[in-house]
């Protein structure tokens, strides 16, 4: 099968999510993905472990396996010489550059774009930092949570009294999702031009995306919103409401579906009362349509509750702890994870590329790489002979 992104190389300097996911997706689609890393590995390699080793340490991670599968490893000391010559080979060949660290540090290292550009001008350079490269934040350090509490979002999820951070790196996926579309528009530039870019993603500037109707509403508007829980404000009902043995999820916009969740839990008056006439006026009372659906479902099964919506094609789901998430027959039946092999874990499951491209679609090849894993068969590739890859072993090089 011919992939979209087969002879496209991309080196993968990043750590956690944001730049690694973003390399993982141009992976997924054909892209030879190189992950650069310390000797000793990055501190994101052992995140949320999945076990020890005999020795007691750490074994690789969840994210590790979901952020690095179709990759190869490669370990690598800059900070000397022979380190920065193979910096600079690795560029050389490059496609594509990702790295998400401060300005301050990518420049140090050699990763800001005058430097890449210098050795490939063709080379795009994909940065990820938490505020952007550009104004009084640029130099500060930041995570998906932070980012979420910046943008609004937190304060808005919670109550007055206790924001809630989303336990879902929302934040880290869709800045990594959107690099991964800014490589793609740069790349086919570059069939234009000749020339590679820079291309910057930022966790606040993704986070306020995704979370700006509200601020546009705020700006325009000056409401000065109180948050509600899981009680929507701009239409309604939209809710988490408790059903006989768990909870369940409705989300209703627009008149039509308001007027089949008013018949099917028998509020018919509600379809000609003022107070619920438009989605602002039905945000406005949300409050008194929660209350009526919650009698309505606290007398039935989530199964039942669920059922009884989707007849009515109204957009309900039950509320799943994460055992049922994996076991749902619909994310079995739709290929959304699949299992891969890796050394003293054993099967797991890796989030498979959830777009799907029907005719070239992107796929697991290989799994994760262990530590360095590929540190001579890269090293080859570069034009190392073998009693120089042994010298930069022996170095502590690689």
């Amino acid at each position: 099968m011919v992939r979209p992104l087969d002879g496209i190389r991309v080196i993968d300097f990043g750590r956690y999510i944001a730049g690694p996911y973003c390399a993982a997706l141009l992976a997924d689609f054909g892209a030879d993905v190189i992950r650069v890393e310390k000797r000793d590995g990055r501190e994101d390699r052992t995140l949320i472990s999945l076990g020890e080793t005999a020795e007691g340490a750490p074994r690789e991670g969840a994210m590790f396996l979901q952020m690095n599968r179709n990759k190869r490893s490669l370990t690598l000391e800059p900070g000397n010489a022979a380190g920065r010559e193979i910096m600079r080979k690795l560029i050389l060949g490059s496609d594509v550059v990702i790295a998400n660290l401060p300005g301050q540090t990518l420049k140090a290292l050699g990763l800001d774009y005058d430097s890449v550009c210098a050795i490939n001008p063709r080379a795009i350079l994909a940065v990820v930092s938490a505020f952007g490269l550009e104004g009084p934040y640029a130099e500060r350090v930041g995570f998906d949570g932070v980012a979420q509490a910046m943008s609004g979002a937190a304060y808005f999820s919670g109550t007055t009294d206790q924001p809630v951070r989303s336990a879902a790196p929302w934040v880290d996926f869709g800045t990594a999702s959107l690099l991964a579309l800014g490589v793609m528009a740069a790349l086919r530039t570059r069939e234009q031009t000749g020339r590679g870019q820079l291309v910057e993603g930022a966790l606040l500037r993704t986070a306020t995306t995704f979370f700006s109707g509200m601020l546009i509403e705020e700006a325009v508007l000056k409401l000065g919103r109180e948050p509600t829980l899981n009680r929507a404000q701009t239409s309604g009902p939209g809710d988490i409401l408790r059903t006989k043995d768990g909870w369940i999820t409705v989300a209703v916009n627009g008149d039509p579906l308001f007027r089949r969740v008013a018949k099917l839990v028998g509020a018919h008056e509600w379809i000609d009362d003022p107070r619920f006439a438009t989605d602002k006026a039905r945000g406005d009372n949300g409050e008194i349509i929660s209350a009526r659906l919650g009698e309505w479902c606290a007398q039935r099964t989530t199964a039942e509750a669920v059922a009884a919506f989707e007849k009515a094609r109204v957009p309900a789901g039950p509320v799943y702890r994460m055992a049922e998430t994996l076991n749902d027959p619909q994310v079995k039946a739709g290929g959304f994870f699949v299992e891969t092999e890796f050394p003293g874990i054993g099967r797991a499951p890796i989030a498979a590329t959830p777009v799907k491209l029907h005719e070239t679609p992107g796929e697991i090849r290989r799994r994760p790489p262990q530590l360095g894993e590929h540190n001579e068969e890269i090293l080859r590739e570069l034009g190392y002979s073998e009693r120089e890859i042994k010298a930069l072993i022996d170095e502590g090089t690689v």
